[in-house]
């Protein structure tokens, strides 16, 4: 027999999980409107000259597709998991909560695990990174996120528009779907700016032309926001950081905080997000480099070659701590 209450804490996370989805199916619902005040309204029936209605067509279900495809990819891609061997047994768990007043002897706990692991992350204070609601030391870029209840490998950010985290395993996707989003709007201003113009003037009539006109103004305004998060993520992408990472710079054992900690030169950052193959860049198929587990760092052993590694940018003071 079920416990009182069980039942309706079970209804209220039923219904928050349904919550989380407004958003999603808000973008859904304006995605789908201007389709259809693109394609009806627009082309079928204002547009009169018949090859500017093909070309408009074309150009516009390419972008669409596009846009969907790598929409979907990032919303129902998986986030991935962490290995079990980040995972420290129930009997050091309790040991290490039994010595909660002791970072000492907490941290020395989970180096007996790191020291096995391929970890180069530590905490600002030097500490193995731990997450005490997963039981599981944290890869490097890895991040808890208490939305999704779990660690997420390389984890960006969390976003409400695709109810799913932005991370290791959608991160292309993400990018892609902000790139053609942008692409999307500017085709529709520009090619019902005509329109637009002629529906102020007066000369455009008929119900299609309220469509018209917000179609305009939706496209314009969606655009400025996804020109600069777009532009943003670029940025992101080219210096190899996430969002937290850009935010907090990431910390290396021995080493400290390195904002540069996982720069590889541009041209190398850009082909660890999106592969190495030219021709899959801008389709949302998974071609990223590695496992999400482990990075390529430039960072130099001391001991090993007696220099530290250059600063990826000369006019820039940087220091190791």
């Amino acid at each position: 027999m079920a416990r009182p209450g069980t039942d309706n804490k079970g209804s209220c996370l039923l219904c928050l999980k349904a919550v989380k989805w407004i958003p999603v199916l808000f973008i859904v619902t304006i995605v789908a409107w201007s389709y259809y005040a693109y394609v009806v309204q627009l082309c079928l029936i204002t547009v009169e000259n018949t090859l500017g209605q093909v070309f408009y067509l074309i150009f516009f279900h390419l972008f669409f597709f596009m846009l969907c495809w790598s929409y979907g990819q990032t919303i129902f891609t998986d986030i991935g998991k962490v290995p079990s061997t980040f995972k420290i047994s129930d009997a050091d768990f309790e040991a290490y909560l039994h010595h909660n007043n002791s970072l000492e002897m907490q941290n020395r706990i989970l180096e007996n695990y790191a020291k096995t692991l391929p970890v180069t992350n530590v905490t600002i204070g030097g500490s193995v990174r731990f997450c005490d609601k997963c039981k599981t030391i944290k890869p490097d870029r890895a991040h808890h996120c208490s939305v999704c209840g779990e660690c997420v490998l390389k984890m960006d950010h969390h976003c409400p528009w695709i109810n799913n985290c932005v991370c290791f395993t959608n991160y292309k996707f993400f990018v892609l779907f902000l790139g053609y989003a942008l692409l999307y709007c500017i085709f529709i201003c520009l090619t019902s700016l005509p329109y637009f113009i002629a529906f102020w003037k007066g000369d455009l009539r008929g119900m299609g032309r309220f469509h018209i006109l917000f179609l305009f103004f939706v496209a314009i305004m969606f655009g400025v926001s996804l020109m600069s998060l777009f532009g943003y993520h670029c940025y992101l992408v080219l210096e190899n950081r996430t969002t937290l990472e850009a935010f907090r710079p990431p910390s290396f054992r021995g080493v400290g905080a390195d904002k540069y900690g996982f720069h590889l030169g541009r041209y190398r950052n850009f082909k660890e997000v999106f592969g190495e193959d030219p021709k899959s860049w801008f389709l949302p198929i998974s071609t990223s480099l590695g496992d999400g587990i482990t990075f390529t760092q430039l960072l130099l052993d001391e001991d090993q070659e007696g220099l530290l590694h250059e600063h990826p940018y000369e006019d820039e003071e940087f220091h190791y701590s």
